[in-house]
């Protein structure tokens, strides 16, 4: 049976995105519209998971038990709105560590495909980076730009060069799972093909 998967990025895209980090629960905050979209997706059997950088752990800033208050946080209030997000991957990382996870190189996107031992090949990825995007479509994903956090200065712009072919712009979540819920089911078929090998599902 296919399963239908979403890969969100996290600050910037599920929530408000700081020049200083997001280091608290107190700090993390949502963008508005993002849980009632989550959980739209959700009711029409949509599994969601997020991929973020965290290189705030890398760098110091602040602390496992940290990072999970702040999804604790995030869980919590998607409870009420009637949502969840299945799983959160997150590369731990400072860029001087040159791991293979921290986007854009696609760890985080190899560890979503073997948790759900599937196919990414047209999955939408959705992030507010160029980084986010390239990430996923190393994994086969169909990107997917908010103009929220980094790219809301793109806003009312072409969207410049450097940017995958096919990426599909949205103002934000809710647009995009505005767009996502009106596709023939015919095309969402094909949105993350299940392979042979088995893997551990949320």
């Amino acid at each position: 049976m296919q399963t239908k998967l979403v890969i969100f990025d996290r600050d910037g895209t599920i929530n408000q995105d700081r020049d200083d980090y997001v280091k608290s629960a107190d700090e993390w905050i949502p963008m508005p519209g993002v849980l009632d979209a989550i959980a739209r997706l959700n009711h029409a059997g949509w599994h969601v998971v997020v991929a973020t950088n965290q290189s705030g752990l890398g760098r110091g800033l602040y602390d496992m038990a940290a990072l999970n208050a702040m999804h604790a946080k995030m869980h919590k209030l998607l409870a009420a709105a009637g949502g969840r997000i299945d799983a959160v991957f997150y590369c731990p990382h400072s860029p001087d560590d040159h791991c293979n996870c921290r986007k854009p190189a696609p760890g985080l996107f190899e560890q979503i495909a073997e948790r759900y031992g599937m196919d990414l090949s047209h999955v939408p990825t959705v992030g507010d980076t160029l980084r986010d995007l390239q990430a996923g479509v190393a994994m086969g994903c169909t990107p997917h730009l908010v103009l929220t956090g980094k790219s809301e200065k793109l806003r009312g712009l072409p969207l410049p060069p450097e940017f995958p072919a096919g990426t599909v712009v949205h103002t934000d979540v809710s647009a995009f799972a505005d767009w996502l819920l009106q596709q023939p089911p015919s095309s969402s078929k094909s949105m993350g093909k299940n392979s042979p090998k088995t893997g551990a599902s949320a």
